[in-house]
């Protein structure tokens, strides 16, 4: 059977990550999420199990002792991290995985799985990132200025990526990552079997 790939997609707060993964799994349900623990607590729209596991904190630092994660950092007192297990299982059973998470993160990863293919998804300019932050209504200016000095860091590691993706529209942003999942399907490493069935033939 045929390995599937893992894809890490980055980007800042305001980049439209999240609306983008939305789209690209209607159009492929066929990629598994892989989903992050946590050490903080649920809040009042999220689900277990549906982009967060929710675990304590014992139950992390036991991950982090039995190098059970691909990649994982401390905030504000609590874990994040990306179990390595079922991303593993995934892929060994031919299934692409999507990992979203920070620079640091990807870092992280790209050391362990150096196959890796990142994305990073890039607004299409400071002014419009601002603006996208500020539009949300929700946070107060030292929150949002906060957030830009953040998104300032993280795009200035957008080169260690293998692909940028300007988030200039949704629809066509979603195209731009289809057709990074399908020129890497279209590898030799992912289709050598097929040249091994055609010469059985021969």
């Amino acid at each position: 059977m045929n390995k599937g790939s893992v894809f890490i997609i980055s980007g800042p707060s305001g980049s439209g990550k999240d609306t983008l993964l939305v789209e690209l799994f209607k159009k492929f349900p066929e990629i598994s999420f892989s989903i992050s623990s946590i050490t903080r607590q649920m809040r009042e729209n999220e689900k277990e199990g549906e982009k967060y596991h929710f675990i304590s904190k014992a139950e992390f630092e036991k991950m982090i002792e039995n190098n059970e994660l691909l990649e994982y950092n401390r905030y504000v007192g609590n874990y994040y991290g990306t179990p390595e297990k079922p991303v593993v299982s995934a892929v060994e059973s031919g299934r692409d995985v999507m990992i979203e998470v920070d620079v640091n993160g990807a870092a992280q990863i790209r050391k362990k799985l150096p196959d890796a293919v990142s994305i990073f998804i890039m607004p299409p300019s400071f002014s419009e990132l601002e603006r996208r932050l500020s539009g949300r209504g929700t946070e107060s200016r030292e929150a949002i200025d906060k957030r830009m000095n953040a998104a300032l860091d993280e795009i200035k590691r957008a080169e260690e990526y293998d692909y940028i993706v300007v988030n200039r529209d949704i629809p066509a942003a979603v195209d731009d990552i289809i057709s990074i999942i399908k020129t890497c399907r279209l590898q030799l490493g992912r289709q050598k079997h097929i040249i091994d069935e055609v010469l059985k033939k021969c």
